[in-house]
């Protein structure tokens, strides 16, 4: 009896390791597979707050693991699952499990990229300055030359092309050319690869329907950018941008001086709301009180809505606005005496 309870005993050894090898050796290979022996970079971003069980469904679904259930048994086993740190990581489809939670772990393997935002109603100054300030480029200057109507800027080189560089006129630069957004880009950028990707973007977003519309309406984009970045630095809404692009369209045809002092602020290269009579003298085509028209070219980068608001304008009877800084509405007026009016009352 004592022989036949050894024997059962060594059975049920022998099963036990025999398993316990099984699932190593289960557990070992599912942690050092990987998706595919060819390198192919994905950029993978861990939200704040976010759970093992988050992370691994997140890897699954970008293709970055074959399975969840070995990662989260990995890091439990490794007790790093509260290490997982957020932020942005460059990983690779050629890592495994054990690669992956060191990288997420340690704060590995960083992103390669960074974010830059660019805002609605930015001038190329603006934008050259932020870069400066960002740490993208050294030098304003190594932004703003190639942005320049000349030979050796982004007018010539092949990376910067796009579809409506040969229809700016031989006077303008890019100014209003470079689309305002949120952009990813490496870390080690160019001014050229930003400007690059700006104007890509700009190319995108003007469809083959507004071309349409403006060969309809006998506009070009120089004029609609023109339109849209005065739009843009006048009112916040996209109510009240349609109204404006109504009311200077209003203006243009009866030949009014569109009067605004977005335009001399750009000549001036200030940034304010309202200007003394020495100013209002100034002699430049963007004193568009002193010269009417529009002036030469943009004042700055506009956004979609005052670029939809300068080719789609409401139809208005209104010729005169102005706007209250502090709260952003804009008080409209179909004659001087209205206007005046409103300036008594909203302008404090």
């Amino acid at each position: 009896m004592p022989q036949k309870i050894t024997a059962i005993i060594g059975i049920i050894i022998s099963i036990v390791v025999l398993v316990g090898a099984t699932l190593y050796i289960s557990y070992w290979r599912g942690v050092s597979r990987y998706i595919q022996t060819q390198s192919a970079e994905v950029l993978f971003t861990v939200e704040p707050n976010s759970g093992v069980s988050d992370i691994s469904a997140k890897l699954k679904t970008e293709g970055i693991i074959a399975s969840p259930f070995y990662f989260d048994i990995y890091v439990a086993f490794q007790k790093i699952d509260r290490k997982l740190q957020a932020g942005e990581y460059m990983l690779n489809k050629n890592m495994n499990v054990r690669q992956i939670a060191k990288a997420l772990s340690q704060g590995e393997a960083q992103s390669r990229e960074r974010a830059i935002k660019i805002i609605e109603g930015w001038d190329i100054k603006d934008i050259a300055a932020y870069l400066v300030k960002e740490g993208v480029i050294k030098k304003e200057n190594d932004f703003t030359v190639l942005t320049k109507h000349e030979i050796d800027t982004c007018f010539s080189l092949e990376a910067c092309q796009a579809s409506f560089l040969a229809q700016i006129p031989a006077n303008a630069d890019l100014e209003g050319y470079l689309f305002p957004d949120t952009y990813r880009i490496f870390k080690d950028a160019s001014a050229e690869d930003i400007i690059a990707k700006m104007l890509t973007t700009m190319d995108e977003k003007i469809t083959d329907d507004m071309k349409a519309e403006m060969t309809r309406q006998g506009k070009t984009l120089h004029e609609i950018l023109t339109v849209a970045s005065i739009i843009e630095r006048e009112v916040r809404t996209p109510e009240d941008m349609k109204t404006v692009a109504g009311i200077f369209y209003n203006r243009l045809t009866a030949g009014i001086a569109l009067q605004s002092d977005a335009t001399l602020s750009y000549a001036l290269n200030d940034k304010k709301p309202a200007h003394t009579s020495a100013e209002l003298s100034l002699d430049s085509p963007y004193n568009t009180y002193k010269y009417r028209g529009l002036p030469p070219g943009p004042i700055a980068s506009s956004g979609m809505a005052a670029i939809q608001a300068a080719l789609y304008p409401a139809q208005t009877d209104y010729l005169y606005f102005l706007s209250d800084l502090e709260t952003g509405t804009t008080y409209f007026a179909k004659t001087l005496a209205e206007h005046n009016k409103n300036k008594r009352l909203y302008l404090k």
